[in-house]
């Protein structure tokens, strides 16, 4: 089944240029006038984001392509003034394998069902769309990022949800099945602490116009090069933790095995995305800190990168040649998280990380 369109350039400009802060360990790779949500890159070295619900993007995910952003795959799924069926409403996470792009709407934008839709760039063509209904995704879910597990035909997907009932998702790509795993773990449910951004604390304004604090469970969520181990955690939390991939994938297992065989694995702190390279070192935004850090393979966490440019570090992805790429989209100062008023102003990042080791393109 093939999707084509003609593809328009987002009017935003994309200013490519390297500017090194001295002790930072990571460059700018490019400005961007539109809040991206996150990244990934394939073997071949093409860039695509998600462009981020919080800041109402016209278009959802987006190539970056001779200093522009343009739709991705095309404006049939990917523009909101699009009448197709397969629209991408409110896409963040975003992983690529084999060639295949998977991107996880969560709906949240328009209410529609939250879907995962690969797109195939070799071919140009769609791969596959399998949809997670009630109960897979609750009525508050918010099914975030992800894993892909190329060995066992599985993408592990994190859901913070309503906080309690956060859990993982476990989706059969074989079969299009998926399972609620893992559901009120300590392991993905968030921890009673406020994320503080220069000094000002995080907020959202709730339907009677009162402010509070969001406590947000599992979202940051990889898998090791060899496919062994899925680490995961609460994004408002200070602990990471791991399981191995073949009980995530075993249908079989009993519930409470299950939740026996996690695994704390080290301290982290408030964090959004991360990734992993193939000596295990797993990378991280620090939120609170504008800052870059790293746990290493013997579970110490340290910081890579910290300044005032590194504001709220969202997504990581290694691309070709071992580069590690970021975004820094600001999301404290959304009117999401910023108590109904919008202060992030242009421009937002696409970084690169200099990373201790090489990574998998696409993860």
């Amino acid at each position: 089944m093939k999707i084509l369109g003609k593809l328009t350039t987002i009017p935003m400009l994309l200013v490519s240029l390297v500017a090194t802060a001295d002790e930072s360990n990571f460059d700018i790779f490019a400005k961007l006038n539109s809040g991206p949500g996150n990244v990934t890159v394939l073997e071949n070295g093409r860039i695509i984001m998600s462009m981020h619900q919080f800041y109402q993007p016209k278009v959802t995910v987006a190539e970056y392509k001779n200093d522009v952003l343009i739709p991705f795959p095309n404006n049939e799924l990917a523009d909101e003034d699009s009448t197709s069926v397969l629209k991408l409403d409110a896409v963040l996470g975003i992983r690529s394998a084999n060639g295949i792009v998977w991107m996880l709407d969560n709906g949240m934008r328009s209410g529609v069902t939250p879907k995962l839709v690969g797109w195939d760039t070799n071919s140009n063509q769609l791969h596959q769309v399998i949809y997670l209904p009630p109960p897979i995704a609750p009525k508050d879910t918010f099914v975030n990022d992800f894993a892909i597990d190329t060995q066992r035909h599985r993408i592990f997907i994190s859901d913070p949800a309503g906080g309690a009932n956060a859990a993982i998702i476990v989706v059969n790509l074989k079969t299009g099945a998926a399972r609620r795993v893992l559901q009120g773990h300590t392991s993905v449910i968030p921890e009673a602490v406020d994320l503080v951004i220069d000094e000002v604390p995080i907020q959202v304004k709730d339907d009677a116009d009162k402010l509070h604090r969001p406590h947000i469970g599992v979202n940051p969520i990889t898998e090791d090069l060899n496919n062994e181990w899925v680490y995961f955690g609460p994004m408002h939390g200070h602990s990471l933790y791991r399981v191995k991939a073949d009980d995530l994938a075993n249908e079989a297992l009993d519930a409470k095995v299950l939740a026996s065989n996690v695994q704390r694995y080290s301290d982290k702190p408030i964090s959004d995305g991360l990734t992993i390279d193939k000596d295990n070192n797993i990378y991280l935004g620090e939120l609170a800190a504008n800052a870059i850090g790293v746990i290493s393979a013997d579970r110490k966490y340290r910081r890579l990168a910290q300044c005032p440019e590194l504001s709220w570090v969202d997504s990581f992805s290694f691309g070709p040649a071992g580069q590690l790429f970021a975004v820094v989209n600001r999301l404290h100062q959304s009117a999401t998280l910023n108590g109904g008023v919008l202060a992030a102003k242009p421009p937002f990042y696409l970084l690169k990380v200099k990373s201790l080791a090489t990574g998998l393109p696409g993860r």
